[in-house]
């Protein structure tokens, strides 16, 4: 473990790896929130690795994700940390052909990664068998279940072993995730690092207040501006990231769009376009949102502002990441109608978001110069109480 740990350059462990490794590599359960970006994957593939038998052929550890890209993100550094160890983990996600997931997973996969739906795809064809299982993890717990994965979630651990370790990873405690635990966890050690600003600390947070239909000029000034190393550009709808592609592609190179409704095989190019930093800018919904690390990104852009606190945490995630040397800088964009919503996202990071501005751009749509006074009050019929004197 430690010749594959100094193979890939891991010296001194993050705050979320020095607290969960010495308490998972015991066996005990364990629930670890923590920032984004502040290497949870680590935190729980090395004690996998520490304690499932290599030489055996059985599967011993599930690793359950949100999404696709998570899923092939933690299968990948599972790969680079099971380096001196007769293991390939397997990859299981939908959108990817079935045959190569069976090969994977009768070429001693120890351990499986995968998002919830497939891995029970899988279970019920009998290509899956977990009556051997060890250690199963729910990463980004908080996300599984944001999208509906509970029932298929709570399905899967019903026919692992009881005596399994598990293990909860989160950037959020809401009471849903709590109750998960309580259900299938036994005595869990619970750390807490929520409020270690690691991740935040890496990443100089800014709101513009623009009208809505002044947007798109705002963001071109922004990026012409900022000339960022890479961004990622968040829309809440797949229908909105699709329109802002299409204006922002006649405009910018290096311009690509990515959301649900894409085929798998599209996901794909996209990001290992986006990885090989051929991709400048990315415009994206929340599919990207969590776990994604890509080295390069230098900028966050919250075209529209998230509909829930903890989307903003994981999307600003996306930058500033201890994985890398880039220092982050986010922005998200307000109508003066959003104030609350950004008032409940600084009380959620417990900080102040600083207002940027553009000395030479009109965030809003100038009002016509009123011509008499009686142009600032409503017609007399409709208010015969009011008077101008």
């Amino acid at each position: 473990m430690l010749a594959a740990l100094s193979g890939v350059n891991y010296v001194t462990p993050t705050p979320i790896q020095a607290a969960l490794i010495p308490i998972a590599v015991t066996g005990r359960d364990c629930t670890g929130q923590a920032q984004t970006g502040t290497g949870k994957t680590a935190a729980f593939v090395i004690p996998i690795l520490e304690q499932i038998d290599h030489s055996s052929d059985a599967v011993q550890a599930l690793v359950l994700c949100p999404t696709r890209e998570l899923s092939e993100q933690v299968a990948e550094e599972a790969r680079r940390l099971a380096a001196e160890h007769d293991c390939e983990p397997a990859l299981l996600v939908g959108g990817r052909p079935m045959g190569a997931q069976f090969a994977a997973l009768k070429n001693k996969a120890t351990i499986v990664v995968g998002t919830p739906g497939r891995v029970i795809d899988h279970m019920r064809r009998g290509s899956l068998n977990l009556d051997e299982l060890k250690i199963a993890v729910l990463d980004e717990a908080d996300r599984m279940l944001d999208i509906g994965f509970r029932p298929d979630i709570e399905r899967i651990l019903r026919r692992c072993p009881k005596s399994r370790q598990t293990l909860l990873l989160s950037a959020t405690m809401p009471p849903e995730v709590e109750r998960l635990a309580q259900r299938y966890q036994r005595d869990a050690e619970r750390i807490d690092l929520s409020n270690n600003s690691v991740a935040c600390d890496r990443v100089k947070q800014y709101y513009c207040t623009v009208d809505n239909d002044r947007k798109f000029g705002l963001l071109i000034r922004l990026l012409l501006s900022e000339r960022p190393q890479q961004a990622i550009v968040f829309r809440r709808t797949k229908r909105g990231a699709d329109q802002l592609y299409l204006r922002l592609k006649q405009r910018l190179e290096g311009v690509e769009v990515i959301h649900g409704d894409l085929q798998q095989r599209v996901r794909d190019k996209v990001m290992q376009r986006f990885r090989a930093g051929r991709t400048r800018l990315l415009i994206a919904t929340d599919v990207v949102g969590r776990g994604i690390d890509v080295s390069g990104i230098s900028h966050i852009i919250n075209y529209d502002v998230p509909e829930y606190c903890d989307d903003y945490v994981h999307r600003i995630g996306r930058t500033g990441r201890i994985s890398s040397d880039v220092k982050g800088r986010a922005f998200t964009f307000a109508t003066k109608d959003e104030g609350d919503q950004l008032t409940r996202i600084e009380m959620r990071i417990n900080n102040l978001l600083e207002e940027y501005k553009f000395k030479d751009y009109e965030a809003f749509q100038p009002r016509a110069p009123r011509k008499h006074v009686d142009d600032l009050v409503q017609p007399e019929r409709e208010y015969p109480e009011f008077h101008v004197a």
